[in-house]
Formats: structure tokens, sequence, C-alpha cells
């Protein structure tokens, strides 16, 4: 592409660096949270005001109550005993993300699949914008077509571009 360029990375062009200390024990402590499978009280870490906005499939969550009962209890309901492990994380100023993955066991209905009892692991990527204390924006993108696939179901009817990857083997993936 030769001329004009789009605006790049404009939300965290004004990051204080200062502040990175502080959203890395935010996240951490909410990462702590979520393992402990804390729902009720997740408030300590999300603004009331909470912008939770996933792929397609999660949706958007606008509000703390609308995290709560449209995300976290639904997805405790499906996959229970997970353990969340971050992979990797950064942390620029109020701005903090993460890669990683949950491990669970499909003990609910998911997207109309029925329990299977099947250990799963769930890969996510989250970006989370924290202010004041609190998470107030949380961009998140999980794997669920690939968590289908573990529980026998083919999003892509086989059209996957899987099939490009002949002779590449795809990394192991870790468990606990």
């Amino acid at each position: 592409m030769q001329g004009l360029r789009p605006e790049q990375a404009a939300l965290t062009r004004g990051a204080d660096l200062s502040k990175t200390a502080h959203t890395q024990r935010i996240i951490e402590a909410m990462v702590d949270g979520l393992n402990d499978h804390r729902i009720d009280d997740i408030g300590a870490f999300f603004a009331d005001d909470v912008r939770w906005m996933g792929n397609y499939g999660c949706g958007t969550k606008n509000g703390l109550t609308a995290f709560q009962d449209n995300w976290q209890r639904p997805f405790q309901a499906a996959f229970s005993d997970k353990v969340c492990i971050d992979e990797a994380r950064l942390f620029m100023g109020e701005w903090a993300a993460a890669f990683g993955r949950q491990e669970a066991t499909h003990s609910g209905p998911f997207f109309g699949v029925e329990a299977t009892g099947k250990r799963v692991v769930i890969r996510y990527m989250d970006f989370w914008k924290v202010v004041d204390g609190k998470i107030v924006d949380n961009w998140v993108m999980v794997d669920f077509p690939d968590v289908l696939a573990q529980l026998g179901v083919d999003v892509f009817q086989g059209e996957g571009w899987e099939a490009f990857d002949r002779g590449e083997k795809e990394p192991p993936r870790p468990t606990s």
C-alpha cells in the first residue's frame, strides 16, 4: 500500500507508562480471581460499566452484571474444573494484553453440544484497559471453533484452511 496510511494504535498512543506496575497488579489479581471461579465479587477488578467485547459467538457485555450473567455464569456452567493459564502477558501504562489457554471439563451444554465430560483446551487473547484500579474495557478473542472441534463438531465442515498446512505439525497442546 502506497500513499496515505490509516491511523495506527490510536488507543495506546497516550499511554501513561507510570501506571504500568499498577495495571500489572490489577490484571494478575483478576486472573487469580478467575482461577478461583469468582463471579459474585469479580467487581473487585471490573468497573460497574465495563465493556466486555468478544468475537462472534461470545458477544458483547455492557456492564458488570451482563458480564457476570451472560459470560461468566454460562461459561462456568459449560466448562467446570477450569484453570486459566496466561502464556504471555504484556503491560504498557494502563493497558495490558495476554494470550493463553483455559483447561476445563466440558460439563454442560455448549453451543448445542451436550456435556461430554471431555477435557478441552480453550485458547484466548485478551486486551484490557485499567482506569482508577478497575478494568473498564476488555477485548476478547476465544477460539470456539477449536473447542467445538475438540468436541467433534467441525464448524468449517472440512473447508478450514488447515488443508493448506500439509506436512506442518500443530504445536503440542500444553496441559497442566
